[in-house]
């Protein structure tokens, strides 16, 4: 086993400059190598999340250079840190420094000698947050050893960075995924199955796709570290460090390539640049070979700095190359290769001046990477400490004077709204990334349009402008080709993120400025637009009208609670009130039922209530008990990020389900067990064998034996008798695949029905055609008055990634079929980039077909795309309520 030489060189450091390695910490702290009984980075050695956060925490008590904090819980509840390395100075007055950095990226109104004075005695605050995706583990892997080095190190060049910077390291973003990882590892190290591939979701819910809830903030890790960035401590630089594939650059470092975020002052990608030009200056002459520039990832999606530069923080990512783990690999130079923006050969070029040729590579070689680009980052802020302090500031009164002379202007969101929950989700959801929201407390007249007092107003005259616009308008994708007219640069990910857009919230962009509205503004606190006070009478019911995604929430959350819940079978009235088809009814009164009063408090927004009896009476008449249906929710080993979304959204409307892996289904009696089965975004053949496919030929499995397997022949034996029995199958995506072609329904020994469901996919011939959509926000036309789109209106937006559409034909026998959702014919697109849209107007996006007593909800598209899209999840939620069908 090979032993890295890390700690060496850093001892060799200390020496050279003729101190200890540990005088600074009063020769009580332990190197990394004494403390986890190895180097950080040697081969086949992993420590855990525990180990980690140990070590700090005595590096916390052994040296007045580290302070570690606690900044929230991870969805798992650890603990999550931030340790602040810098001078003892700075460490001591941590707190007053937090109010120059809040002043700095806040205050547009700060004159220029009391800034000059801010700024010539304060430090740059460089945070710092490592292996949010639970596999890259070289950046966790060498924080002690970059903690230690910063902690103990006597090197006068040293102390004046940390004179001049704070070192804000979050050691793990994500501290329940580390722990998997690791597990993981050292169970099948040193194994036939030694570097296999975790099975499951490193994260409660979301795995790899944790940085891509930076926007919507729905789990507990992303929200701490938004904080940090927004609220707290307002650093002036940020790097989130990533790893990729072990087969083509060894490292990356800015600028990206493009396409780049335009609502982005130009001042930040130049810092970008100097960042990542100081990296490969320092990292080739450290001898670090195949560093790159402008490659691959571009900045135009939020995911890879967590909208920090959207709020004028100087942010990149670093990529570096992965080992098996901690299990080296040997890469042959002709493997060697690249693909995508910024090289098409691996040949040394401008944008890789010094190619690794191959060999070996192991964790240990990466920490390296880590350790000098980190070094390199601390070094640059203490070289432009005042200027890049300066520029903080500069970006706020730079903003604050765009949105006082740039339209847009504002974003009015009018206070009556057809789901208010979702318009209070996003006042709080903006308020939580430190956006400055207001309401009008007057009518005010704008361009011919009046709006009413309460209706909400984000003004765009705010330090975090380029935010605000981002996530409020529609997104209209940069088109930048590789040649005039050549190949489109394609984003890396998707090409919308408009909160009001895909959570079916009108908002208003006004481009003509009004000084009255601007005097007609209040401050809007979080939880406070859509309440209500408690009705002074005796409540006798609460109703939850059907238009708002926090009724079924409430209602799913009461039947749990053992509360009676009844829904509308038709329009109801009472006490003057009405309300329409789909809505939720809950008898008994908050004041002396704390289950109910306890449900209430949660709320957003305040329901209706009734306080006749004879009033319920007559609204119970056209109600129906709400029952639960037991629900199976299918969840494949390869890292199912789409189900674990759904989980997400079950668990946060309270919707009971157990979990169902592929290979559950033979052996599970399908029919006695549940009502729905609901099978999120999934490859057919991973369900159907564990294994993915290309062409004819399968791949073997990265996966421990354990975990092979898919639903096979007797398990789909098994869900066709579910079927048969009236069971509801709700599908999406492509999982829909499943159900296409010829099926079977077992009837005797050796006696089956076959039948085809009337629909098919269309996706591939989408894609072959040239259709094109890169997780953009299309419209769809909804069926009016179907049980599936109660509460709903008439339209609704959905993303699509790739080809997304269904074709529908006539049913034979006892089978039928509804459209629910149908491309229109044109203004397809209403957020991001597509091409040829012409291919699927008038095609069908969400189809229910029965057979015999069995119910098929199918959606082309995730309607709960990675809980973003709340404008459709009423589409699933009134999928698992759809009543039983009778012979």
């Amino acid at each position: 086993m090979k032993t890295s030489l890390i700690a060496a060189a850093l001892v060799l450091s200390a020496l050279v400059q003729g101190t200890s390695p540990g005088a600074s910490a009063q020769a009580v702290a332990e190197t990394p190598a004494e403390y986890f009984g190895f180097t950080p980075g040697d081969d086949g050695k992993l420590m855990d999340y525990g180990q980690l956060v140990g070590y700090l925490r005595m590096l916390d008590e052994a040296s007045p250079r580290v302070e570690l904090r606690e900044i929230g819980r991870s969805p798992l509840g650890r603990t999550m840190y931030i340790a602040f390395i810098s001078s003892e100075s700075n460490i001591s007055r941590l707190d007053d420094l937090r109010e120059i950095n809040r002043r700095l990226a806040l205050d547009p109104a700060i004159g220029d000698r009391e800034r000059a004075g801010l700024i010539d005695g304060a430090p740059v605050f460089f945070l710092a947050t490592l292996s949010m995706h639970s596999t890259e583990v070289a950046p966790s892997q060498a924080a002690p050893l970059i903690a230690w080095d910063l902690a103990t190190s006597g090197d006068p060049q040293v102390l004046r960075w940390l004179d001049d910077v704070v070192y804000m390291m979050v050691p793990n973003h994500n501290p329940d995924g580390m722990d998997m990882i690791v597990e993981h590892y050292r169970k099948y190290a040193g194994t036939k199955y030694d570097g296999s591939t975790m099975p499951g979701l490193y994260h409660k819910y979301v795995g790899h796709d944790n940085n891509r809830d930076f926007v919507i903030l729905s789990q507990s890790d992303t929200k701490a570290i938004s904080a940090v960035q927004s609220t707290v401590w307002y650093p002036q630089v940020m790097v989130e460090k990533h790893q990729m594939g072990s087969t083509g650059v060894r490292y990356y470092v800015p600028p990206n390539h493009d396409p780049i975020a335009e609502n982005i002052d130009a001042v930040i990608w130049t810092w970008m640049g100097i960042f990542g030009s100081n990296m490969l200056k320092d990292m080739t002459a450290a001898g670090l070979a195949g560093v790159t520039q402008h490659y691959l990832f571009d900045e135009y999606w939020p995911g890879s700095t967590g909208t920090s530069n959207w709020k004028n923080v100087i942010s990149f990512l670093t990529e570096g190359a992965s080992a098996n783990i901690a299990s080296p690999v040997f890469i042959e130079p002709n493997e060697l290769h690249v693909s995508g923006k910024g090289l098409a050969e691996y040949k040394k070029s401008i944008n890789m001046p010094h190619p690794w040729p191959g060999g070996w590579w192991r964790l240990g070689d990466l920490v390296q990477y880590e350790i000098v680009s980190t070094m390199s980052i601390i070094k640059t802020c203490s070289n432009h400490r005042g200027d890049i302090l300066r520029v903080r500031n500069d970006l706020c009164r730079g903003e604050v004077d765009r949105g006082r002379s740039e339209p847009p202007f504002y974003y009015v969101m009018p206070v009556v709204q057809r789901d208010p929950s979702e318009a209070a989700g996003i006042v709080d959801l903006l308020i939580e990334h430190g956006a400055l929201v207001h309401r009008l407390t007057g009518p005010v007249k704008i361009d011919g349009r009046v709006f009413e007092a309460g209706d909400v107003v984000v003004t765009l005259a705010q330090p975090f402008r380029p935010f605000v616009k981002e996530v409020m308008e529609p997104q209209a994708f940069p088109e930048r080709h590789y040649t005039p007219g050549g190949e489109l640069i394609k984003p890396y990910d998707v090409a919308s993120w408009s909160l009001p857009l895909h959570r079916g919230v009108v908002a208003h962009e006004i481009r003509t400025r009004s000084a009255e509205l601007e005097a007609s503004l209040e401050p809007l606190g979080a939880g406070s637009q859509y309440r209500r006070d408690d009705p002074s009478g005796v409540v006798v019911a609460s109703i939850f009208p059907a238009e708002s995604n926090e009724s079924f929430l409430a209602a799913f959350h009461a039947a749990g609670r053992g509360l009676g819940v009844f829904r509308m079978r038709g329009p109801a009235a009472a006490g003057g009130k009405t309300w329409t088809t789909g809505g939720f009814v809950v008898p008994g009164d908050p004041s002396g039922d704390t289950r109910i009063a306890e449900l209430l408090s949660g709320l957003r927004v305040t329901p209706d209530f009734i306080e006749d009896a004879g009033d319920l009476e007559a609204v119970l008449r056209g109600c129906s008990p709400v029952r639960v249906p037991r629900i199976g929710l299918v969840e494949t080993w390869f890292h199912d990020m789409d189900a674990g979304w759904t989980r997400f959204i079950f668990d946060r409307y309270g919707i009971p389900f157990t979990l169902l892996r592929p290979t559950d289904f033979a052996g599970t009696d399908l029919a006695a067990k549940f009502d729905v089965l609901v099978f999120p975004d999934s490859d057919k053949e991973i369900l159907m064998t564990g294994r993915r496919k290309r062409g004819d030929d399968y791949y073997p499995s990265s996966y421990p034996p354990a975990y092979d397997g898919g639903i096979g022949k007797q398990g789909v034996e098994r869900l066709m008798r579910f079927v048969d029995a009236g069971g509801t199958v709700v599908a999406w995506g492509r999982s829909t695949e499943l159900f296409e072609g010829t099926l079977a329904i077992p009837r005797g020994k050796d006696e089956t029905e076959d039948f085809d469901l009337p629909f098919s996919t269309m996706g591939e011939r989408l894609r072959q055609g040239g259709f094109y959509s890169p997780g953009s926000l299309l419209r769809v036309k909804l069926l009016e008055g179907h049980p599936l789109t109660l509460g709903m209106g008439t339209e609704a937006g959905v993303v699509v990634r790739g080809g997304a559409a269904f074709g529908t034909s006539p049913p034979r026998f006892d089978m039928d079929r509804r459209v629910i959702a149908v491309f229109p014919e044109k203004e397809i697109l209403m957020s991001g980039y597509i091409e040829k849209e012409e291919l699927i107007a008038n095609r069908t996006a969400m189809v229910w077909m029965r057979k015999g007593k069995g119910q098929f909800v199918f959606c082309s598209f995730n309607p709960q795309f990675r809980a973003q899209t709340a404008g459709t999840f009423k589409l699933v939620f009134n999928a698992l309520l759809l009543d039983p069908l009778k012979e």
